[in-house]
Parts: C-alpha cells; sequence; structure tokens
C-alpha cells in the first residue's frame, strides 16, 4: 500500500479526500502489483519483509534463547523452590526434582535416556549428597534459585570432564568437531551465494550502461526489467554479507572459546590427576568454567544454525532471476559487451581525485586524511550519489575520488565527473534520488533512506530502535521553561524587622547563659540491663474428707476489780473468774 502510495504512476494524492471509486482504484492498484509475479520489485520487498522480520544479530538471538530456556524452565524450578517435603518420599521427590532441572538446564541428554539420568544423578551425589537437603531447604526462595543453577554448572562440568577421560559423557555431542566442519560449509556457501549475486549485479549493470550508450540497445532491452532485477540481486547481496560477517564473527569465537576450552581442561586435569581427595575450592571454579565454554559453544551451534536457514531461505526469493534471465538469453544480451566488476570500477578511478580548490564552500574528506574513515556517514550504503538519481543505476563509489561531506552526510562517487555534476547542487541530485526511491520502493531499505521516509521504518524498527539495521529521524514534543529565580536566593530568614523581637530573643539568649545542664552516673544505674524470669504459676489444690466435725472450748472470762482506787490509800485488787467448766459447754 505504502509503495503504491509513494509511486508517482499511481497518480495518487494523500491530502484529498478519497471517493469511493479512488478507494477501488486503489485496491485495484495494490491487488495488480501482488499478482505481478513476474516483477522483482515484489521479490525484493518480499525479501526485505522477511530479512527485517527474522534476522536477529548476535545478542538478540542469544537473549531470546536464554527467555525460551528460563520459560521452559520455570515449572521445574517452581516446584523445587516452593516444596517443603515432610516425609522421606517428598523428600526423594524433590532430589529427582533437582537431578531434572540440572538435566534440562545443561541440554547434555534426554532426560526419558536412564543412562544418562543415572550419570546425572551419580555427578550430582558427588557434590550435593541428599543429607545437605535439610540445609537446602532452609535457604530463600531467590537462594534456593542460585544454587540450582550452580549446580547445573558443576555437573555439567563434571559430565564434560568425565567424558574427556572416557569415563562418561552419554549423549554428549563432540560440539567443537561439528562446529569446525560446519563454519567452513556455511561460509562456503553464502560465499558462492555472494558469487553469484555479484556476477549477475556486475552483467545487469554492463547492460543497464549500454542501453543509455545505445539507441538500439535500449530498444532491445527497455522490456526487460533490469532495473527491478539489479535492485534484487544488490539487495540479496548485502543481506547475504551481514551474514558472512555474522558467520566470521562465529569462526572467530569459536577457536577462541575452542582455545579457552582446551586449556582449561588441561589445567584440570594437572590438579585431579590421580589424588584421591582435592579441596573443593581448586577444582570447582574450572568445572564451573568449563561449563561456561561448552555454553558458548551451544550458542554458536544455535548462531550458526540461525545463519544456515535464513541463508537458505534468502534464496527463493532470487530464484525470479532465473526466470527473466536464463542463461542462454543472458548470454545472448552480453554479446559484444563489456562487464565490469566493482573491483576493476574502482581500480580506473584510482588516479583521479576531486581538487578541494575547485569548491570553496564544500567540505572534501580523504581516506588517508579523514579521522575514523570507518565510521563516516557514507549515504546511500555506498553507492554513487550520482547514478542513482540520474541513471537509475547502483554503481560502488570509489572514497579516492573524494567524500563529499554536505550537511553531516558523506557522500561518494563512482567518477570525478560524477562527483563534480553533485558537487554544483547537492540538494538537486539528492532529491532525484529520493524521487527515484518513490518509483522504485525497495530502493528505500537498500539504499538506507529511511530518514526520508520515515512511516516506511522496518517493523524492527518499530519493536526496538536499537535492532534495526537503517535508524530514523527520531521526532518528539518538547518544551521548556525559564526558571523565576535564576540566581540562588539571598533572603536572610533569621532577619527581624521588630525591635520587640529582637528583644525577646535578647532576653532568651541572657537566660540560657545561667542555665547549665548536668548529669550524673550512680554506681547502681552503671551497665543496667533489664532482666525477666518466668515461673509456673500457683495452682489451686483442694481435699475432701469423709464428714464434718468440730470442737468447742469454754470462753475465758476473767473480771478484775478495785483497779480504779477509792477512798482509802491502799488499792484492793479483786479478780473474779467466771469461765465456765470445759464439761459445761
Amino acid at each position: 500500500v505504502k509503495a503504491v502510495c509513494l509511486d508517482p504512476r499511481s497518480d495518487f494524492n494523500e491530502d484529498q479526500n478519497l471517493t469511493e471509486r479512488d478507494v477501488q482504484n486503489f485496491i485495484q492498484l495494490c491487488v495488480s502489483r501482488l499478482l505481478d509475479t513476474s516483477n522483482p520489485s515484489l521479490s525484493t520487498m518480499k525479501m526485505q519483509v522477511y530479512f527485517d522480520l527474522n534476522y536477529t544479530d548476535r545478542a538478540g538471538l542469544l537473549s531470546e534463547q536464554q527467555h525460551v530456556l528460563e520459560g521452559r524452565l520455570a515449572p521445574v524450578v517452581r516446584d523445587v523452590t516452593v516444596s517443603h517435603p515432610h516425609v522421606p518420599e517428598e523428600m526423594e521427590n524433590l532430589y529427582q526434582n533437582i537431578i531434572s532441572y540440572v538435566l534440562l538446564s545443561s541440554g547434555l541428554g534426554s532426560p526419558t535416556d536412564i543412562g544418562v539420568v543415572r550419570e546425572v544423578a551419580a555427578a550430582l551425589q558427588s557434590v550435593f549428597p541428599q543429607t545437605e537437603m535439610i540445609t537446602f531447604l532452609s535457604l530463600s526462595k531467590k537462594k534456593k534459585e542460585q544454587q540450582l543453577q550452580n549446580l547445573a554448572r558443576l555437573v555439567t562440568g563434571i559430565r564434560l570432564y568425565n567424558k574427556e577421560l572416557g569415563k562418561g559423557g552419554r549423549s554428549i555431542d563432540d560440539l567443537p568437531a561439528i562446529l569446525n566442519e560446519a563454519i567452513p560449509t556455511a561460509t562456503q556457501t553464502i560465499d558462492e551465494a555472494l558469487n553469484t549475486c555479484h556476477v549477475l549485479a556486475y552483467q545487469y549493470t554492463a547492460l543497464l550502461e549500454s542501453m543509455q550508450e545505445d539507441q538500439h540497445r535500449y530498444t532491445q532491452l527497455s522490456s526487460f526489467k533490469l532495473k527491478e532485477a539489479l535492485f534484487n540481486v544488490r539487495q540479496h547481496e548485502a543481506f547475504l554479507c551481514i551474514l558472512l560477517s555474522d558467520a566470521v564473527t562465529s569462526a572467530q569465537e569459536t577457536e577462541k572459546v575452542n582455545v579457552q576450552f582446551a586449556a582449561t581442561m588441561e589445567q584440570l586435569k594437572s590438579r585431579v590427576k590421580n589424588k584421591v581427595s582435592i579441596d573443593t575450592k581448586e577444582v570447582f571454579p574450572l568445572f564451573v568454567e568449563l561449563s561456561n565454554l561448552w555454553s558458548c559453544f551451544q550458542d554458536e551451534i544455535l548462531l550458526l544454525s540461525s545463519l544456515t536457514n535464513m541463508t537458505n531461505n534468502l534464496q527463493q526469493f532470487s530464484e525470479i532471476q532465473a526466470q527473466l534471465f536464463p542463461e542462454e538469453l543472458l548470454t545472448s544480451l552480453l554479446e559484444g559487451v563489456t562487464v565490469k566488476t566493482d573491483e576493476e570500477r574502482r581500480r580506473e578511478t584510482m588516479g583521479t581525485r576531486v581538487n578541494v580548490s575547485d569548491f570553496e564552500n564544500q567540505e572534501w574528506l580523504f581516506p588517508e586524511t579523514a579521522d575514523n574513515f570507518d565510521q563516516l556517514p557514507i549515504q546511500y550504503r555506498g553507492f554513487c550519489a550520482h547514478a542513482i538519481g540520474v541513471k537509475g543505476l547502483t554503481l560502488p563509489g570509489n572514497p579516492a575520488i573524494g567524500i563529499l561531506k554536505h550537511r553531516e552526510k558523506c557522500y561518494i562517487f563512482s567518477s570525478k565527473e560524477a562527483a563534480y555534476l553533485f558537487a554544483q547542487d547537492p540538494e538537486k541530485f539528492i532529491q532525484l534520488n529520493v524521487e527515484k526511491a518513490q518509483e522504485y520502493t525497495e530502493l528505500i531499505q537498500l539504499l538506507e533512506l529511511h530518514h526520508q521516509f520515515e512511516y516506511l521504518a522496518p517493523y524492527t524498527q518499530a519493536r526496538k530502535a536499537d535492532k534495526s539495521l537503517m535508524k530514523p529521524t527520531i521526532k518528539c514534543d518538547s518544551n521548556t521553561q525559564t526558571d523565576t529565580h535564576i540566581l540562588p536566593p539571598t533572603i536572610v530568614t533569621s532577619y527581624e524587622w521588630n525591635e520587640w523581637e529582637l528583644r525577646r530573643k535578647a532576653l532568651k539568649l541572657a537566660n540560657l547563659r545561667r542555665k547549665l545542664t548536668r548529669a550524673m552516673q550512680t554506681d547502681l544505674s552503671q551497665m543496667r540491663r533489664d532482666n525477666c524470669t518466668q515461673v509456673y504459676l500457683p495452682k489451686d489444690v483442694s481435699t475432701q474428707t469423709k464428714h464434718d466435725s468440730s470442737s468447742n472450748v469454754p470462753r475465758p472470762q476473767i473480771f478484775l476489780a478495785g483497779l480504779r482506787g477509792g477512798s482509802s490509800p491502799t488499792t484492793h485488787l479483786a479478780k473474779v473468774d467466771l469461765t465456765r467448766a470445759v464439761d459445761e459447754t
């Protein structure tokens, strides 16, 4: 839909209100393009969409794979970390779950293989016996997860060491040997496809140049969709270069990891030898290192598989080349035409360069004088900035001629004449290139023109900007506001204008001068601490006899008379005992 909107041949105005007839005509144009299977432009756009949706760089692919693995292991981890066994059978089931986690996280063998399970169980028993399950259960959930990961690495390292000694390693493939064989094969496959693209691009470019030089050739070849075919080949070439770069990086990483793995294995052998007991602090880190390096091998296998699938799937979008230009037809069309490679074109212009003095207001850079030449923002993916809009060709630019820096962007050219023409009016030729991209929509991604067509950004840009191949200009609404007080405030908050307030403060300070805070420490209060004791509360106890009995004694009644005295000087005391006898009561 966007391609039809951009194409000036569609005569479609986005600003006008569409009638029902306009909508139907627009739909018909889109359907016609989709059904035109003989047009290489459709195959090119399909190729671009496929690559945009499926290609992920190394870091992104490994991150996605790690996320998938964590999702698959989540139920097992949850069973192990949440479980609280109380009986021996439950404890045994929990230990079996730990064995399953160790086996699944390593990816070395199938959980249904009894031999593999026994080997993992024996290795786990050597570093984590069942007697330590009580300690494991007392840990927090996070620490349980960390210990599970450490156990998985340790067991994997032990199995790899046993495999090296020939005492185990069941169902463990020799990944270094597989990579050493598969990487050159994948690289060769990409190289062959890339060479095919190079040959076709050189031939199509030669035919298009002959059309512009000879009117008879133009009449003969105008019916062929050579430009669309050239853009299809160039796009396939660009994608293959990305995949080849990833394959080279994978080969370098594999070689480096292989050296580290062999060195760690030798170091572990020298530590262990034939010793009966070994300090775990010496060998456990080496087992963990072996496991981490083996994970790197597994990552490279995954990356290589992705590169191989991408290479094979991209081939289907170039099959139209053989349909439009069979080998016999292409050979007959190339009779009398000189085919030049990109390298030959660069060598032809190697001795020519722009005279900087001819341009007063233009800035020219050269590879030998420019700092960080590889990081310069070269436009149009390194193709000639003049040939695209004028000739409709993707000719390789030669930086030795001169690099024009215009509005913080750099442009290179295929010849000195093209550089001079472009430098006279850069904006004109930049606009011509934009118009050419509107006519051939596949050029937007091929030449990295998304900053000119921001609404045509690839899907990966909308999903995650830092993963895209071509980043558009980012726009956003923003506002600014000037501070009311730019300088820091100079108000003295302690200032008082009221004389009576000042007097009040003076009296307060004068009163404080006569005050003194004292403190003392007694012997009894020194280092005193709170003590508490606990006792058993008393309990009520009662007993009961068979019958009640009681006894009673006489109440003593004794009276004294004459205590107060009388008329006589001598006091006469009289004591009267009125107590009844015991037998009378």
